[in-house]
């Protein structure tokens, strides 16, 4: 791997910056076509720095989970596992799943440094999404949201200013990119942001102050200010605040005069809420790939501290080329990111093709950068019965961990993939046509515990699909908003 020429990796994956195509932005403004004041090439420094940041963050959360255990614990003692509906065949490895985790730091550690980076790239993401996809009982918005950026990663020349690779092969070295590469990773986080904003606009998040008016006073031992978590108000003080936050917080980082400020509102919120809520290392995320939206004098100050520091030569900075593409290739990158951004934009409205309550069915809930919006109890017992008179009621315990039987109880199609791995176990111990029954009661954002799935259904004979299950009861109250 370490022998294969930079001429061919770029060749493969559409990146060949010749001389030819360099633009040097010092040139004479009369040498230029003087037809627009738009500039469509900006500083390499923010990329750099992104990738840099982002690469760290990566390879330190695999360290982390592999210090903490829970590669284990999560992806090799559990007997059974969730697949996402359509990528069934994603498989848990067993004990190799630490060089799969292995793989993914690795990868994460070579696309920080920027060495071999169109293979760490790709082996970044497809390593990080197969983790991802093993088991939907660890599902959170930021695996997504990392899976997506690693895509995009792909796609963008982050190595070729301050990276190994650019140290190694001098003509790959550049200042300035296409202002669109920038531009890719901007539009994703504002998207992330928006789209969190309108899905808490709903009667529970603003009206009724819900999850956050369960979950707050549950911390009133926190240092300094836990005792305010007590008075009723709080709550829709934090409701409120996060949802305007979510809805104008990318606008104020994109301007300037607003930047400073609106960045030190993304450290003091997302630091708050790592602090309150156990939703891993998704604030620190945001606080990183916040920096993006930052001058590129400012990334600039960040890689000359970074080079005092590794001692590196002056003359590895002082480049004055711009790296392009190929207008061929340019037009089919730009092509796929508008399919990208397209998909993104829609795919979050899917649950408007369902009928029902969507907090309730969950049908459209993942994959929709809806965080921190609800709070699900519940139980489900399963009963398995089959036509020669045999019934059991099942213990989950002797198939789920605690947190796959916590997720199933209160996902619907969960609980239906539960239901054939039961169905398929008991007809291997003898059960003829075995037929599954679940008793499921569930309460949503602190209401009554209400039936989620209706018992007379037999479960073993649905079948999933992206339908609607009408075998989900009706949730007979109404949430009003996205």
């Amino acid at each position: 791997m370490m022998g294969i020429k930079s001429s061919v990796r770029f060749s493969v994956y559409g990146f060949r910056p010749r001389k030819a195509e360099f633009f040097t932005p010092g040139r004479s403004s009369a040498s230029l076509p003087k037809t627009t004041n738009y500039n469509p090439f900006t500083s390499a420094a923010p990329l750099a720095v992104f990738r840099i940041l982002f690469g760290l963050m990566l390879f330190g959360s695999i360290v982390r989970f592999w210090s903490k255990g829970w590669i284990n614990e999560l992806y090799i003692q559990p007997r059974h596992f969730f697949p996402f509906y359509g990528f069934e065949f994603v498989q848990p490895l067993g004990s190799y799943t630490y060089l799969l985790f292995a793989v993914c730091g690795l990868s994460a550690l070579l696309v920080a440094i920027g060495l071999l980076y169109h293979i760490a790239s790709i082996s970044l993401f497809l390593s990080f999404t197969y983790i991802e996809l093993i088991d939907k009982s660890t599902y959170l918005n930021h695996y997504y949201f990392t899976s997506m950026v690693s895509l995009l990663l792909i796609f963008l020349p982050a190595h070729a200013y301050f990276s190994v690779d650019a140290y190694r092969r001098r003509s790959l070295l550049a200042s300035h990119i296409p202002a669109w590469c920038l531009a890719s990773l901007k539009l994703l986080v504002a998207l992330l942001y928006v789209y969190a904003g309108l899905a808490k606009l709903n009667s529970d998040w603003l009206v009724h102050a819900l999850p956050l008016r369960i979950w707050l006073p549950a911390h009133n031992d926190f240092p300094i200010i836990g005792f305010l978590f007590n008075y009723a108000w709080v709550p829709y003080v934090f409701s409120w605040f996060g949802c305007l936050y979510d809805l104008s917080i990318p606008f104020l980082l994109w301007n300037a005069r607003t930047r400073p400020l609106a960045y030190a509102a993304v450290v003091i919120f997302h630091g708050l809420t790592a602090l309150l809520f156990p939703i891993g290392m998704f604030p620190y995320i945001m606080i990183v790939t916040a920096l993006i939206f930052f001058s590129p004098d400012f990334h600039q100050g960040v890689i000359r501290k970074l080079s005092v520091w590794l001692a590196l030569p002056v003359t590895f900075l002082a480049v004055h080329r711009t790296y392009q593409y190929p207008v061929f290739r340019e037009r089919i990158l730009l092509g796929f990111l508008s399919l990208f951004f397209l998909f993104q934009l829609l795919f979050p409205f899917r649950y408007l093709l369902y009928p029902g309550e969507l907090f309730w069915t969950e049908e459209g809930y993942r994959f929709s950068w809806r965080v921190m919006l609800m709070e699900k109890a519940g139980y489900a017992q399963f009963t398995v019965k089959d036509d020669a008179g045999h019934q059991t009621i099942v213990n989950n315990t002797q198939f789920l961990t605690p947190l796959q039987e916590k997720m199933m109880s209160t996902q619907p199609d969960m609980l239906l993939q539960y239901a054939h791995l039961l169905r398929d176990h008991y007809r291997r111990q003898g059960f003829i046509n075995p037929q599954v029954y679940v008793d499921s009661y569930v309460a949503l954002n602190g209401r009554l515990g209400k039936p989620l799935v209706d018992p007379t259904t037999n479960l073993a004979n649905e079948q999933d699909s992206f339908r609607h299950k009408p075998w989900i009861t009706p949730f007979n109250d109404t949430i009003y908003g996205f």
